[in-house]
């Protein structure tokens, strides 16, 4: 079929007919991983909303979901530039589930365990304050999430604040795939277990809008896009990726709580050390009347 018979709007390929119909279509192994994504973030949302004191296995459970999640996100996109199979429809689809998956999900996940479920022996006035503020802040966490999506849609080639390396390539600000890992990982570390006092509660509140600060932040992240998987690399990386793996398998808890607030305080480091490492600008050259130049 000639290229002038075909009509591609987004990812739907729509060859056209002779009858003149169009047959719609899309690629379906990344929007395999995709739909995957959606699917983790739906089942972290019902085990969330499951979650009592007497069962925080569910908790857990919420937050593994969203790890796992995070693993089909990143696998969905490489999927689509490995075999060229990107398009304006997953890229939209892929906005919208990560939406649900790392912006509501978690949201939800990080109000019941730190504010919801808070001891009924606490003061009931600091109870239903922690409550609402806790609400307060996950809505904040969830609305940056969203705008930080909405900003990558739209800008090209965008530069953060703090310039990095160059040939390194970094994000604007953290992803929210990664803001999710973060408040997962804390749960998960937890061991699911809601928290129980008021300043526990009090440090998530401020933990949690820190969070949705640095994914709208200007902020650079590294992105790990430079990381080549069909080149050469170094005999130790596979070794490093090794250890990761294995120990994932048997210390999740730690590594993952480690990786996630290393990354995290990675782009606040970066900035840091940018603002105070800025070299100053010279100072002006004296002024001279006009009669001395000539």
């Amino acid at each position: 079929m000639s290229v002038e018979g075909k009509l591609e709007l987004g990812s739907l390929v729509q060859p056209r007919r002779k009858n003149g119909r169009f047959r719609k279509g899309m690629y379906i192994l990344p929007s395999l991983f995709t739909s995957l994504n959606i699917a983790a973030g739906y089942y972290a949302i019902s085990q969330a909303v499951q979650g009592s004191v007497a069962e925080p296995w569910h908790f857990d459970v919420a937050a593994k979901a969203i790890g796992f999640a995070i693993l089909f996100d990143g696998l969905d996109g490489r999927i689509a530039r490995m075999t060229n199979t990107t398009s304006d429809f997953g890229r939209e689809l892929d906005s919208l589930a990560d939406v649900i998956t790392f912006g509501l999900a978690p949201a939800i996940l990080a109000w019941i365990w730190g504010f919801r479920l808070l001891p009924l022996d606490i003061n009931a006035d600091l109870r239903s304050r922690l409550i609402q503020l806790g609400a307060i802040a996950t809505f904040l966490f969830l609305i940056a999430g969203a705008s930080r999506l909405a900003r990558f849609n739209i800008q090209k080639n965008p530069q953060p604040s703090n310039p990095g390396r160059p040939g390194k390539k970094y994000f604007v600000g953290m992803p929210i795939p990664a803001g999710a890992g973060v408040i997962a990982a804390v749960v998960h570390f937890a061991d699911g277990q809601p928290l129980t006092a008021w300043w526990e509660a009090a440090v998530w509140v401020v933990f949690v809008i820190a969070v949705g600060f640095l994914m709208v932040s200007t902020w650079r992240f590294y992105s790990f896009k430079d990381i080549d998987l069909r080149h050469r690399h170094p005999f130790h990386l596979i070794i490093l990726i090794g250890g990761l793996i294995a120990g994932t398998w048997f210390f999740s808890q730690y590594v993952l709580f480690f990786l996630a607030l290393a990354y995290m305080l990675s782009g606040v480091l970066a900035r840091l050390f940018y603002v105070f490492r800025r070299p100053t600008a010279p100072p002006p050259p004296p002024y001279r009347e006009a009669s001395e130049l000539q």
